[in-house]
């Protein structure tokens, strides 16, 4: 009875742990497609937003959306996000444009980061992890 009772608590924690490691590949997936998804998204539409322009600091650094023009890009990463079991409202949205416009044959980057919260708090100090993803196109509209 007494070996039964330990290993049966192992057994647990393995199987526990394989559940959150799980959870979190499935975050780190939902994450990425939504990046994937938010680029779409942007390059087709990226013409039709405009831009801040470049840093008025160093005159080198990537423009990027002006935020009340991101928000369409960021709701579509986001409900992108949400398919993975994840709160799709804890997921940041950076949208650049690496050559400080947003014209057609122009880059844009969508970058997509989310902390992970395990379910079982045990694990919140192992796997308390932030996972990001960035994708990249060409402007073509």
């Amino acid at each position: 009875m007494v070996e039964f009772s330990l290993i049966t608590v192992l057994l647990v924690m393995v199987l526990v742990g394989i559940v959150e490691m799980s959870r979190m590949v499935l975050a780190y997936t939902a994450i990425s497609n939504a990046a994937r998804a938010g680029a779409r998204y942007a390059i087709v539409h990226g013409a039709d937003r405009p831009t801040t322009g470049v840093n008025a600091v160093d005159q080198q650094s990537p423009a990027s959306c002006a935020p009340s023009s991101c928000t369409q890009i960021q709701t579509v990463v986001q409900n992108y996000a949400s398919a993975g079991l994840i709160n799709g409202n804890n997921v940041t949205v950076t949208v650049n444009f690496p050559s400080s416009n947003n014209a057609v044959g122009s880059h844009v980057q969508v970058t997509a980061t989310y902390t992970y919260d395990p379910l079982i708090g045990y694990f919140a100090t192992v796997l308390n992890k932030t996972l990001s993803s960035t994708s990249e196109g060409v402007i073509v509209f």
